[in-house]
C-alpha cells in the first residue's frame, strides 16, 4: 500500500463523520435535543483522528517529504493545505467551546455549534477532494519506493505515539455507532 492509499482511506472515514456532523446539525436546527455526549465524542474524534493523527502524518512526515522532492511549500497546493488544515482548526474550537455550553445546559449556543461545524464540514468536502485528485497525484508521481516506505514506517509511528494502541478501530466503532443514531435511523 502507497502512504497516499492510506491517506484516502483515513479520508474515507473522515467523510462517513462529516455526514454525521451534517445530521447533527440538522437536527439542531430542528430543535431535536442531541446527547452532549455525542457532540464531544464528533469534537474528540475530530481532533484526535482527523487533526492530531491524519493531519499530523500530512504535515510533519508527507510534506515535509514532497518538499525534498522539489514541491514547495509556499505558493503551492502545500501552503493551500496547511491554510486549510489552520482554517479546520478554528472551527472545531470553536465547536468545543460551545459544546462546552451546550452540555453545561445553554442552548443559545446551537447556532455557533451548528456555523462552525457546517462550516467544517464544507471546508474538509473540498479539501479532501483537493488532497486526494491533486496532492496525493503529485507525491505519487514524485516521492521514491524509499520515501514510500519510510513514510508508511512514519505512519505506523504517529498512530501508535499520537492516537496510541486501538484507538483507530475505537474510532471505526465510534462512527459505526453514530452512523446507526444519527444517518440510518
Amino acid at each position: 500500500m502507497r502512504p497516499t492509499e492510506l491517506l484516502m482511506e483515513e479520508h474515507r472515514a473522515i467523510e462517513r463523520m462529516l455526514r454525521i456532523v451534517e445530521e447533527v446539525c440538522r437536527r439542531l436546527e430542528a430543535g431535536q435535543d442531541v446527547p452532549a455526549g455525542d457532540l464531544e465524542a464528533i469534537v474528540e474524534f475530530i481532533q484526535v483522528f482527523a487533526d492530531r493523527c491524519h493531519h499530523g502524518k500530512e504535515e510533519d512526515l508527507l510534506f515535509t517529504e514532497m518538499e525534498k522532492a522539489g514541491i514547495p511549500r509556499q505558493g503551492g497546493p502545500i501552503g493551500v493545505m496547511l491554510v486549510e488544515h489552520e482554517q479546520g482548526r478554528a472551527h472545531v474550537r470553536a465547536v468545543k467551546e460551545a459544546v462546552a455550553a451546550y452540555k453545561a445546559g445553554d442552548r443559545s449556543v446551537i447556532p455557533t455549534i451548528v456555523r462552525n461545524a457546517l462550516g467544517y464540514v464544507s471546508l474538509l468536502q473540498q479539501h479532501i477532494y483537493k488532497e486526494d485528485n491533486i496532492l496525493y497525484r503529485m507525491a505519487d508521481m514524485h516521492l521514491s519506493e524509499e520515501q514510500e516506505r519510510q513514510l508508511l514506517e512514519g505512519f505506523e509511528r504517529v498512530e501508535q505515539e499520537r492516537i496510541g494502541p486501538g484507538r483507530h478501530e475505537a474510532f471505526h466503532a465510534l462512527l459505526d455507532r453514530l452512523e446507526q443514531t444519527y444517518v440510518h435511523s
